[in-house]
């Protein structure tokens, strides 16, 4: 799948996109500045608009955290051809920031994080869809989701 394109890889994958999540605060999804594309933190949105809840360690295990990491950034890749009209329009991944709504002994953080992770390097390839990242644990996030993910990337 070496020479294929973001959207041709999605495509190839199966995976089926989530709706672009509309912002519920005061904030932009995405803002573009110069060749950087910045994404405001994204939740695991489902293809029925409605969000993935629970805590990692408490409500799921650490593999259906990582599946839920998988959809932020599905839900993350809706908002991109949202905006850009394409994930072609992207270059490459700069820095994912994953924080995972977790038990105060959960210890998996990265392990949850690479559920998006491995998922931008599908689609993007290994070269450019690895970036630099921090995997974090919080005591709660909104609306009890259990991960959100913000991300930078640069344009094509």
């Amino acid at each position: 799948m070496k020479d294929l394109t973001p959207e041709e890889r999605l495509s190839k994958m199966g995976w089926v996109l989530p709706p672009a999540p509309k912002p519920v605060g005061v904030y932009k999804p995405c803002l573009i500045d110069g060749r950087h594309l910045y994404l405001s933190g994204h939740g695991p949105v489902l293809p029925d608009q409605s969000l993935m809840r629970g805590r990692v360690g408490k409500d799921m295990d650490e593999e259906q955290g990582k599946s839920a990491a998988r959809q932020v950034g599905l839900t993350m890749l809706a908002t991109i051809r949202a905006h850009l009209g394409s994930l072609d329009n992207v270059k490459r991944v700069i820095k994912v920031l994953g924080m995972v709504n977790a038990t105060p002994e959960f210890e998996k953080h990265p392990y949850v994080i690479n559920g998006c992770s491995e998922l931008f390097a599908a689609i993007w390839g290994e070269e450019n869809g690895v970036g630099t990242r921090s995997a974090v644990g919080m005591g709660s996030l909104p609306g009890n989701i259990p991960v959100e993910i913000e991300a930078v990337f640069e344009l094509a």
